[in-house]
Formats: C-alpha cells, structure tokens, sequence
C-alpha cells in the first residue's frame, strides 16, 4: 500500500442446508469513485437494492496492520446457491482478552463469517425488515436460532 488508508468491503454470501449446517461464499471489493460500501457490496454479489427476500448487512469491520479497514457484510440467503461454497463445521466466535482490548490475536475468515451469522441471528429476533426478509427461507431460520447459543 502507498501509505494511505484503504477501506476494503469483504461479502459473505451465506447458506443454510436442511440440516441446519453453514457454508459460506467470499469476495472482496475496494468501493469505486463515489460508491458507497453497501452499493459495493450488492455490486459483488450481484443483488439487487430493492430485493425483497435477500438481506446484505454490515456485520463487522477489522483493521489490517497494512492501512485497510475491512468492511464485512453478510449476505443471506446466497444469491447463487449453485456455485462451490465452504462449509462451517462450527460457529467459532473469537475475541480479545480483556475487556477493553476487544481485538483477538487471530482472526480466520471462519470466525468472521461465524460473528456474522450470530449477527443475522441478532437481527431476526429484533429487527423487523430482516426478520421479514429471511422469513421467505425457512432453512435460513432454522438454522440461525442455534446461533444464539454461546459459540465456542
């Protein structure tokens, strides 16, 4: 990087199966001129800004050592299920050791998409939009209600 500050949106497109099991697709993106992070994000995943089923939230953010602030969003359900995704055997939460240093040492994509599926779980129970979205997929609320559960 050239010593200036990169803001970088990170999208995890994620799935839920029957059995309540997570798998997850990722892409990266840098903002174009004068887009915003969340019109980046739809842009990657292809979704539409008025799509009634299909809900893109900011989940997170991280700081990278090099100047980049990491954007993340959850994308859910993904938009094309058909396409290779990884799976998430667990929903493993990381954070830092002390209360006021809340960055862990080591952050895996694994935990970040784990951090925004207990986000969505979050949403559901108290936001009406999204609650109202992901009611069109079953699977997808199925799945997020052992979210609430403490995560390893």
């Amino acid at each position: 990087m050239t010593g200036r500050h990169v803001v970088s949106v990170e999208t995890l497109m994620l799935r839920a199966n029957t059995d309540s099991q997570w798998a997850y697709r990722r892409a990266t993106t840098l903002p174009g001129p004068g887009e915003a992070p969340d019109q980046a994000a739809r842009r990657v995943c292809g979704v539409a800004a008025d799509a009634p089923a299909t809900v893109v939230h900011s989940t997170s953010w991280r700081y990278r050592p090099q100047g980049e602030t990491v954007l993340t969003y959850a994308v859910c359900p993904d938009p094309e299920p058909e396409l290779p995704a990884i799976e998430l055997p667990a929903l493993e939460i990381v954070g830092g050791d002390a209360p006021a240093t809340p960055t862990p040492d080591r952050i895996e994509v694994a935990n970040v998409v784990a951090h925004a599926i207990r986000h969505l779980a979050f949403l559901v129970a108290g936001d009406p939009v999204v609650r109202q979205a992901l009611a069109h997929h079953p699977d997808v609320i199925t799945a997020l209600n052992p979210a609430f559960a403490p995560c390893s």
